[in-house]
């Protein structure tokens, strides 16, 4: 069938309608799509504390206190603080770029070197990181509900997992609502028992800075004891993916609120690690001070800790309010991780499966995942997993960073990130090559593959390789791979340079503002992010030579929304 008879087809049928949850943006949250102005009713600090309430969680904790535990005091803390300022300053530019441009992780990806298909592969590294680090978030939390009421930690794994359902299903709403409420409770909760310590028990922490460990490592400072401790910590370089879901909800810049937001997106963004190194140093204290008490099994548990630190002041009541605490932190995490999931979920089957029925259908998915992990007892084995894991995360994290701050200030990519189908090559080596060659040599590395001290530095050759990499690939390739075509809608050279007029999509007949808009040759219009990414019979003609010449589309009349 020819192209035009294609089309003459597709014009004469009904438009596109979506599954009804697909279609309620009031939970859908604009999953796969540019989050557009009109949605970002949010204030800057509203949405900063609802990304800042995800952060809650409390492997923070138990990874603080597993790599003081294996590599002692001095190897381990050099290690947590040196993951966070990588973490940190990898974060700046993603979290600029996610606010700037109302885009999700996924969405920057695409345009920052990888591709549209090559994206994919990320989507299931980030839908990974949040089925990992929910099953983590149950198990700590089931091993809560044993401690404060006897219930099986099996049965806890299941409670852990339907209780965040009702709030994930209603969206970013919901999720706001439920970090302001909960933020008081959660902040007096991670407060009281260093206050306690400080009075109770003074001299623990000149203690603690002596603490070798309990596999014989020593106090002192190991080269070898740093780099897989630093690898451990930075298994949580990917959450600046779950601070950008909320992050592209940050309304747009102005006069009035430029220093709010600027400071609101830093905090948000690359901030959350500041508060996560302070909760791991802190996990590892309250764990060597409850070590003789409850033994090193139970002490990289956080409820056990947490109750030992409370018992001088509040005795018989240490339990229930250690318990109190760690259930809130953990949903307000665990709400987050489900959320993300269902996104990047999401993002990976609408690409391979050019089918949409809804973000909350894959939050299904994604706990049913956790909840498998959490029965295979995967918290007994959190030191392999993670230091596995942040492989291949800092490898992802880091190209994006390379293409966003070195990329597009020397010219080598678009100044702007481009995420729709319909103006992107399928794979682009820039980003998406160096993330898999750093990828491999770093996995490599971690299997002992090139000796013990390449094992223990893994992640440091995976960050390392992938912004060396990005930016050479993308040199030698001329920064072809970015733009198949140019894009005369919303692209650097658009006529209407206001992004919130808005475009009807000749497919589902729904206006949306322009950044969400191409212009498609087999619609001979004007046609949405969305529904450009589920056509599977188009055959990316718009991409492919004379056949993809730009459409000449009834530009609006510039209005605000």
């Amino acid at each position: 069938m020819t192209d035009t008879a294609t089309h003459t087809r597709r014009r004469q049928g009904p438009r596109r309608n979506y599954a009804r949850l697909a279609a309620d943006e009031s939970r859908e949250d604009y999953s796969l799509r540019y989050a557009p102005h009109s949605f970002r009713r949010w204030s800057p600090g509203s949405v900063a504390g609802t990304a800042l309430g995800g952060i809650a969680y409390l492997a923070d904790f138990a990874i603080g206190a597993s790599i003081v535990f294996a590599y002692g005091f001095t190897s381990g803390i050099a290690a947590i603080l040196t993951a966070a300022v990588v973490i940190f300053l990898t974060g700046i530019p993603i979290a600029r770029a996610c606010a700037r441009h109302g885009l999700d992780m996924d969405l920057v990806t695409r345009g920052a070197g990888f591709g549209y298909f090559g994206s994919t592969l990320t989507s299931l590294i980030y839908a990974s990181f949040t089925f990992i680090f929910f099953a983590l978030e149950g198990s700590i939390m089931a091993q809560a509900l044993h401690q404060a009421t006897g219930l099986p930690v099996q049965l806890g794994y299941l409670v852990t997992t339907l209780v965040v359902i009702p709030f994930v299903f209603r969206g970013m709403g919901a999720l706001a609502r439920l970090q302001a409420w909960t933020q008081p409770v959660w902040i007096l909760g991670l407060v009281l028992p260093f206050l306690v310590l400080a009075f109770e028990a003074p001299g623990s922490w000149a203690e603690f800075t002596h603490f070798g460990g309990t596999e014989g490592a020593g106090s002192g400072f190991s080269w070898i004891g740093f780099g897989f401790g630093t690898g451990i910590a930075l298994s949580l370089i990917a959450q600046i993916g779950e601070q950008a879901d909320y992050l592209r909800f940050m309304p747009a810049r102005t006069e009035k609120n430029a220093r709010t937001r600027r400071l609101a997106v830093l905090a948000a963004g690359p901030g959350w690690v500041v508060i996560g190194a302070a909760k791991q140093i802190g996990g590892a204290f309250l764990a060597f001070v409850a070590l003789e008490a409850v033994g090193k099994t139970h002490a990289l548990e956080p409820i056990a800790p947490q109750i030992e630190a409370l018992r001088p002041w509040l005795g018989s009541l240490a339990l229930p309010a250690a318990a109190v605490f760690v259930i809130v932190s953990q949903i307000k995490i665990n709400v987050t991780n489900a959320y993300s999931g269902s996104l990047s979920w999401s993002n990976f089957f609408s690409r391979i499966t050019h089918r949409h029925p809804g973000r909350v259908w894959y939050i299904f998915l994604n706990l049913a995942i956790a909840l498998t992990l959490m029965e295979l007892d995967m918290f007994a084995v959190l030191g392999k997993l993670l230091g596995f894991y942040s492989n291949v995360g800092i490898a992802w994290i880091a190209a994006v960073a390379a293409d966003l701050v070195i990329n597009k200030r020397l010219g080598l990519s678009p100044p702007y990130i481009e995420f729709k189908r319909a103006y992107l090559y399928a794979v682009n080596p820039a980003g998406f090559g160096a993330m898999a060659i750093a990828s491999v040599l770093s996995i490599l590395a971690f299997f002992g593959l090139f000796g013990r001290y390449a094992e223990a530095f893994s992640t440091f050759i995976a960050a390392g390789v992938a912004l060396l990499l990005c930016p050479l690939i993308a040199w030698a390739t001329k920064g072809k791979f970015y733009l198949a075509r140019p894009n005369p809608v919303n692209g650097p050279d658009a006529d209407v340079p206001d992004v919130t007029a808005t475009l009807e999509c000749t497919v589902c007949e729904t206006a949306y503002e322009l950044p969400d808009i191409a212009d498609c040759p087999v619609q001979s219009g004007a046609i949405c992010s969305l529904c450009c990414s589920l056509d599977a019979t188009c055959g990316d003609v718009c991409r492919k030579g004379s056949a993809g010449g730009a459409v000449v589309l009834p530009m609006p009349s510039v209005r605000r929304i």
